[in-house]
């Protein structure tokens, strides 16, 4: 579905330039879902652009279905972060969901129908006859997803779409989007900076190095589904890589029990024999968790 083959990209020129991606490879399958993270100002929404064909890459190439993008491909949607200034606020949600419609030829009645359809995969649809500014954030940004689920792309590139909206909406909108994929089998890449959201949504997790970025890490995420907001982040394996991806982007190297940064040999998950940050006379009772101390007569 998608390849990304040595993608090199710079901004401006001289002593001022800016060299964002530093050859990125990377491919896609159909009907998988793939989170990019890494550290901030690394590049992500370069690449994300550059496969929406918004920006022009340096160097190397950016396939979709094996055809060279060059420009924004027709069967592609974006959903942004700022839902705020991707909706039209005088135009009512349903006419911003068919609005694109156009572009694939749908007549009024057509493209009336498909909205309606989007809307109610997003559960919007007694929303239809509102204005952008009568809704919630979490709703505007339901409203971008439906119309990215209207125009039915063979790519949906999603450029850190939770990130303007509150925890809780963030989880209801991470599973809207595992829904909709689910049901459509849409290709989707996403951009994040939230750790935990790659892991809970991925199929996989590319990890890009700093600027100029190229990829650290291309991690399988193998969690059973259907993926549950509290269930599936108390998995081991959940846990466990959330800890790699972290230690990843952070560029720190590889925890063992014999390099313990900051706490000196001996040092590991539960402080161990060897090492205990207590003083002496404060050792904690194994029983009662308490300081020894306190639990003598």
């Amino acid at each position: 579905m998608l390849d990304v083959v040595n993608l090199t990209h710079t901004y401006g020129s001289g002593p001022e330039a800016h060299r964002a991606l530093g050859g990125i490879d990377l491919k896609v399958s159909e009907g998988e879902l793939v989170c990019v993270v890494g550290p901030s100002g690394c590049g992500k929404s370069t690449l994300l652009r550059s496969i929406a064909g918004l920006v022009r890459p340096t160097g190397g190439e950016v396939r979709v279905k094996g055809r060279p993008v060059d420009g924004t491909p027709d069967d592609l949607a974006v959903v942004f972060q700022d839902y705020s200034r991707s909706l039209f606020p005088w135009l009512s949600v349903r006419d911003n969901v068919a609005l694109p419609l156009r572009r694939r030829g749908l007549d009024r009645a057509a493209r009336r129908t498909a909205a309606a359809e989007a809307l109610a995969a997003v559960s919007l649809e007694g929303a239809a006859a509102k204005y952008p500014w009568q809704l919630s954030g979490g709703m505007q940004q339901r409203v971008a997803i439906a119309r990215a689920l209207a125009y039915r792309p063979s790519l949906l590139l999603m450029d850190e779409p939770f990130g303007s909206v509150d925890a809780q909406t963030r989880e209801d909108l991470e599973d809207l989007v595992l829904a909709v994929r689910g049901h459509h089998r849409m290709t989707i890449v996403l951009i994040t900076h939230d750790i935990d959201e790659s892991v809970y949504v991925g199929d996989r997790v590319v990890v890009l190095t700093r600027a100029p970025a190229v990829v650290a890490a291309d991690l399988r995420v193998d969690l059973p589904g259907p993926r549950d907001q509290i269930g599936t982040r108390e998995l081991p394996a959940f846990v466990h890589l959330r800890a790699e991806v972290s230690r990843l982007v952070r560029g720190r190297p590889e925890f063992t029990p014999e390099f313990s940064p900051g706490f000196g040999p001996g040092f590991g998950p539960g402080f161990g024999p060897e090492f205990s940050m207590a003083p002496p006379h404060m050792t904690t009772s194994p029983l009662m968790n308490t300081p020894s101390h306190l639990t003598k007569e």
